[in-house]
């Protein structure tokens, strides 16, 4: 093992700062050699680093390692490493602090490094208890990015003959590490030609699975760390697109070669410019975002285009009124709910208030006199029949009556609701349980929701704070409108709270709206979350004591239940990524009972090849 050499000293960069150039970045390549593919059943047999910077080798680390058990005849073939060589090595768990101290903070280089860097967290993790997270760079996977016209494989040997590598890969630590020096030189200078000059360019190259979008990445370089919202602008200034942000840079350089999908490399392709705004708070980045498509109605985005559909649900003013969607509710509506944010989700409410109020679900218009024919819904027991006279006009205003005292008091609606789902799940009906318990939280949700809108949309102003570690959130709201925020230094600061009420009105417009009923839900929400307090406002902010315990507890489920489907969804997505690993291995065993190496994968990009 060489000490070494006197040189410039090693800086690992921080996750806030891979912008480092790369003439200043501390590297060292590293090479393991190993009893198998495993890290959890197999173990190091030697050690090979090389520490290098600015295109020149600091110094080296290299060792046997005894493994603790013998060492397989197809390893020995490939390697050249018998049990006779290891016999008197050191344990990997003498060799940790050594080779700990060598790396240092430098960025970890390795060919196919999350072979080299899983076996390290192994050792780490059997002898130390330590946990071990580096800044990685691969240079498989970044082979696999820039040469992939060039080369037939990116088998360590065959980038090393491509770059004409002074050492010949022979599977053996420090060999192999040697010529992954000159395999990384000759990236780096490769990927100059794509305008990477610093370590998060090198890092998002290799993620990158487009190079021409990657080519334009320079204009989103001096893009703040910190929330916000931008554009991305198309020739003749077209605004092609609008996001949000909590990091801008981070999030604006993943649209440059990251994201597979054709429609992000459309979007960049038609980009000619970038612009963004920093903003005190990501509500109003939310806010700001949602604006800014209702505006210009971006051509590349998806949502929240188009405000004037949102739909609502309302009585209608006849002789036997019926619950309609529709989206603009007037004089020939006696109540509505809403606006609701799709037509699926009024339909789930319009079905659950007709089921438990007994409302009509035909939509044709009655007359008083009810000599309509009835329908099939009589028959099946789903309507009580006021077209033809079955159910008289004072029963059905009695079921009028029941919907509007549920709109004021939803107590007798979610318990009945409550009910029927508990006595599905008793007669073993679980999948309508489980529609009656969606329907009760839309109708829960959709109630509670109204409460809250009108309650806020007859405030002229509101100021909330909201505790963020040390410093806190402040927002103005006006009219259940976003009317201005900042980030305080100090919870207590009262000065800048003060100063907070002379904002300017940006875009009021007074109470109701459905325009901008989106931006609304974003603003109760945000008052809604936990450590939210209140400091000033014009006037009293209540909501409706009736009902108001069942209808949290519902509102409450819904959440705890949305929480746990999307729980399960990741278990289950987990589940399957584990199980195409756990296939990977097992051709990676049949790899090795082959006689194939190991350590050269080939072109299977599957084995071996991903950085961390």
């Amino acid at each position: 093992m060489d000490h070494p050499l006197a040189g410039p000293p090693a800086r690992q960069p921080a996750l806030d700062e891979l912008g480092t150039p790369l003439i200043e970045t501390t590297f060292v390549v590293l090479d393991l050699e190993t009893t198998g593919l495993s890290p959890d059943r197999d173990r190091i047999t030697e050690i090979g680093a090389v520490k290098v910077a600015g295109g020149e080798v600091l110094g080296e680390f290299a060792s046997l390692v005894h493994p603790g058990r013998p060492i397989p005849a197809g390893i020995t073939a490939v390697t050249g490493i018998t049990d006779g060589m290891v016999r008197g090595a050191p344990g990997i768990g003498a060799l940790l602090p050594s080779l700990l101290e060598f790396l240092g903070p430098a960025v970890l280089v390795a060919h196919n490094a999350r072979f080299d860097v899983s076996f390290l967290r192994a050792a780490l993790a059997a002898h130390r208890g330590d946990d071990f997270d580096p800044v990685v760079v691969d240079t498989a996977r970044l082979a696999r990015r820039l040469l992939r016209e060039e080369v037939r494989n990116v088998r360590l040997g065959t980038l090393a003959a491509h770059f004409r590598s002074r050492v010949r890969p022979e599977h053996r630590a420090l060999p192999d590490a040697r010529a992954t020096v000159d395999v990384l030189h000759g990236l780096i200078e490769h990927a100059g030609s794509y305008g990477a000059t610093t370590l998060e360019d090198l890092r998002d190259l290799s993620r990158s699975t487009s190079q021409r979008s990657f080519r334009k990445v320079d204009l989103v370089r001096d893009a703040p760390r910190l929330p916000g919202t931008y554009r991305f602008v198309g020739e003749d200034g077209e605004v092609l697109y609008v996001g949000k942000a909590a990091d801008l840079h981070a999030r604006l350089r993943t649209y440059f070669g990251q994201d597979p999908r054709r429609r992000t490399e459309d979007l960049v392709r038609a980009t000619v410019e970038v612009t963004w705004t920093v903003t005190p708070t990501p509500l109003e980045a939310e806010v700001r975002e949602l604006r800014a498509i209702h505006e210009h109605r971006p051509r590349f985005n998806r949502r929240s285009k188009h405000p004037e559909r949102a739909v609502h649900l309302a009585l209608t003013r006849e002789p036997f009124p019926r619950l309609a969607i529709v989206r603009a509710p007037g004089d020939a509506h006696l109540r509505t709910l809403g606006p609701l944010p799709s037509r699926r989700v009024a339909e789930q409410a319009r079905e659950a208030l007709q089921e438990a109020t007994g409302l009509r679900p035909c939509t044709p218009r009655l007359r008083r006199r009810q000599d309509h024919t009835a329908c099939v819904l009589k028959e099946l027991g789903r309507c009580a029949a006021p077209c033809d006279g079955t159910q008289s006009p004072d029963a059905y205003t009695e079921v009028v009556a029941r919907f509007e005292r549920a709109c004021e008091d939803p107590t007798e609606v979610l318990e009945g609701l409550a009910g029927r789902m508990h006595g599905l799940a008793e007669d073993g009906r679980y999948e309508r349980a489980g529609e009656q318990r969606r329907r009760r939280h839309v109708v829960a949700r959709t109630l509670a929701g109204r409460r809250e809108a009108v309650a806020l949309e007859e405030i002229a102003e509101l100021v909330a704070l909201r505790p963020v570690g040390d410093a806190a959130e402040v927002v103005v709201v006006r009219y259940g409108r976003l009317a201005g925020s900042a980030r305080l230094d100090s919870v207590d600061d009262r000065l800048a709270l003060d100063g907070l009420a002379l904002l300017p009105l940006e875009g009021h417009e007074g109470p109701g709206g459905d325009r901008h009923a989106e931006e609304r839900r974003l603003v109760r929400s945000w008052l809604r979350s936990p450590g939210t307090r209140l400091v000033r406002t014009s006037g009293p902010w209540s909501l409706p004591v009736a009902g108001g315990r069942v209808l949290h507890e519902a509102v409450e489920e819904a959440r705890r239940v949305d929480r746990q489907v999307r729980r399960d969804r990741q278990a289950l997505s987990g589940a399957k990524v584990a199980r195409r690993r756990k296939a990977q291995v097992s051709s990676k065993d049949g790899l090795e009972a082959s006689g194939g190496s190991p350590r050269d994968p080939g072109s299977r990009p599957s084995q071996l090849t991903r950085a961390r």
